[in-house]
């Protein structure tokens, strides 16, 4: 009992940084609606920030005068991100900014890496607090009891913020109704500022404060950033004693899992956060009115329709091209090209339940890395022919959406995002942990196509006429009845009802189609590259594709494909540069300011404007 206290005491100390970080990013979601990527970079340039002012400051004033510098220093480079970045594009859908912050990543990623260097900071101990002191005769670090006793007055020092200031007040009025609060004559954009500078200081002090039990690296960011969602959705979006609540549970699961199911360690959080939304969809102390639609991409657009002659022929020219490509270039701009068709189907298969559906998945990659880890584990295992293994792929992906979306579509939003996320993450587990049938880390090698198939040029073809085939499948769907049926219910869902519509029914047809289209793009991907591991199934995977979709257009059928293309296109020139994730991230962060519409939505919009002008001067 001894001993289980001090991992409990240990949990306690490990949720004092978690729960601010995470409450920082609870409080921008709550206010701002944007669905803040970047947070764990600030918690990141806390760390930095933080070890370089207590090298510089000596003893205990330097050291915690040192992490309140920190904090604010990272609230100031919030309020700048959130003015420069995030500001030009409250207007877009209320996910686009998702991509934004993700530019945001990248920038200080490269930043971070140009001010710091690549090697870990070791933090400095708190003076006064070196060593243990005994409970029950087990050792407990003392720096650990100063957090836990911290944690309480941070909590209360936020609560009495919120709940007895001016400035509370319109925060909390702003979380219920931000147009009513503008209406009132509250200046929304410096209150949004505000608030998005307190959470980044929040979670610059989450960064400082684990120094002397950790240190800084540049992967801090990643490492935080699923552990920070999960707390903040278990919790309830926007609830700062829910934060708590979860950031101390989470925390302390993660202690006993290391000490008695080592294997658990990766996922048990992810667990967690699925048990508590198929039982409690809103989280412990969420409330629906909260989460509202969050994930809806925006108003309802004009009425799509099928493509007129002008259209088709330019479709059609661009096939023949596509088509005659080999004769022309090299094999490795014929490689190249099946990459990006491959890319441009899974990332179809996203737009078709993202753009058509409305329905934001943070897991998508579960079904791509599947449908490949099911052909592959067919033919390192069995022996069976490449033909018969690739049919099973997107086979596996679909029944696995089906199984997915039993749970998922029951949510809406972020919280039917943060769900696929956390069965994507058990996936992925799987693949990482089970090494006596998928090898883990060091995947599965030789999964090569047949003879037939072994040449560039004959396997660009058979991509081609799969992946190029697949999007067109989906287009059709789309502008067949069940996709129409699939719209009213993402733009409507009660009077869809009333018409007779089953929404929840089409939803998981149309997330079950995704998923076999992505198992069809993962099936193409294996036996291209010969191999496939774990990265395919991780949250940046599915991230990649959903910001190919908002770079492209989510009001688009072609955004998904244009995103795509442009990706792979500018990733492949960047990454030839020493600091491309700075100049990757400020093409992401331009694209999303100038053309907030999309690349593709961009366009026709001015097309539009064209026309109209050109029939003015007709008249």
């Amino acid at each position: 009992m001894a001993f289980l206290f001090a991992q409990f005491l240990t949990g306690l100390a490990n949720a004092s940084s978690l729960f601010l970080v995470a409450s920082g990013l609870s409080l921008i979601f709550g206010v701002t609606r944007i669905v803040n990527f970047a947070h764990g970079s600030f918690y990141m340039l806390g760390a930095f920030i933080g070890v370089t002012l207590m090298e510089i400051l000596p003893g205990h004033f330097g050291f915690w005068g040192s992490i309140l510098l920190t904090g604010l220093a990272v609230g100031v480079i919030g309020a700048f991100v959130e003015i420069v970045v995030l500001r030009p594009i409250y207007r877009a859908p209320e996910l686009f900014q998702l991509v934004a912050t993700f530019g945001v990543i990248l920038v200080i990623q490269d930043l971070a890496l140009m001010i710091w260097g690549a090697e870990d900071r070791l933090g400095p101990r708190a003076p006064g607090l070196r060593g243990v002191w005994r409970i029950f005769g087990e050792p407990v670090p003392k720096y650990d009891i100063v957090l836990i006793a911290i944690t309480p007055f941070i909590l209360f020092a936020l609560w009495y913020l919120i709940t007895k200031t001016r400035v509370g007040v319109l925060v909390r009025a702003a979380t219920q109704d931000r147009e009513m609060v503008g209406a009132l004559g509250v200046n929304q954009a410096w209150l949004f500022t505000g608030v998005f500078a307190l959470g980044s200081a929040l979670a610059g002090w989450g960064g400082a404060l684990q120094l002397p039990k950790g240190g800084a690296d540049l992967l801090m960011d990643f490492n935080i950033i699923g552990a920070v969602f999960v707390v903040v959705v278990i919790g309830g979006m926007g609830s700062l004693p829910g934060a708590f609540i979860a950031a101390v549970l989470i925390s302390v699961l993660n202690v006993l899992g290391v000490t008695y199911i080592p294997q658990s360690t990766l996922v048990l959080m992810f667990v967690v956060m699925a048990i508590v939304l198929i039982i409690r969809p809103y989280g412990l102390l969420g409330r629906e009115e909260v989460a509202g639609e969050h994930g809806q991409v925006g108003a309802p657009e004009t009425p799509i329709r099928p493509y007129g002659p002008t259209g088709q022929a330019v479709i059609a020219a661009l096939l023949l091209v596509l088509a005659a490509l080999p004769l022309v270039v090299d094999q490795f701009v014929l490689i190249l090209m099946i990459d990006m068709v491959v890319f441009a189907l899974f990332a179809a298969s996203l737009h078709f339940i993202l753009g058509t559906g409305g329905l934001v998945s943070f897991g998508h990659a579960a079904f791509f890395g599947g449908g490949a880890y099911a052909a592959a584990l067919l033919v390192f295992h069995t022996g069976t022919p490449m033909e018969l293994a690739f049919l099973f792929a997107p086979l596996a992906a679909g029944l696995l959406a089906l199984g997915i979306g039993w749970f998922c579509i029951r949510l809406t939003g972020v919280y039917f995002a943060m769900l696929t996320l956390a069965f994507s993450q058990l996936v992925w587990s799987l693949a990482y942990q089970w090494r006596a049938v998928t090898r883990g880390d060091d995947g599965l090698v030789n999964i090569w196509p047949s003879d037939w198939l072994s040449e560039t040029i004959p396997y660009y073809y058979f991509t081609l006429i799969l992946g190029i085939g697949g999007i067109l499948f989906l287009r059709h769907v789309i502008h067949a009845p069940f996709g129409y049926a699939l719209r009213a219910g993402r733009d409507s869902p009660r009077q869809a009802e009333a018409m007779g519509i089953n929404v929840k029914r089409v939803q998981y047809a149309a997330f079950a189609l995704a998923g076999v289209m992505a198992g069809l793009a993962g099936g193409i991907f294996v036996f291209s590259k010969g191999s496939v591991f774990p990265t395919e199934l991780e949250i940046a995977a599915s991230f990649d594709a959903l910001i190919v979709v908002f770079l492209g257009g989510v009001k688009t059928l072609a955004g998904g494909v244009v995103g795509a293309g442009f990706m792979t296109m500018v990733e492949d020139w960047l990454t030839r540069l020493e600091y491309w994730r700075l100049l990757l991230g400020l093409v992401i962060i331009a694209v999303v300011i100038i053309a907030p519409e999309g690349i593709v939505g961009s366009i026709r919009t001015a097309w539009n404007k064209y026309r109209g002008t050109e029939e003015e001067i007709a008249k």
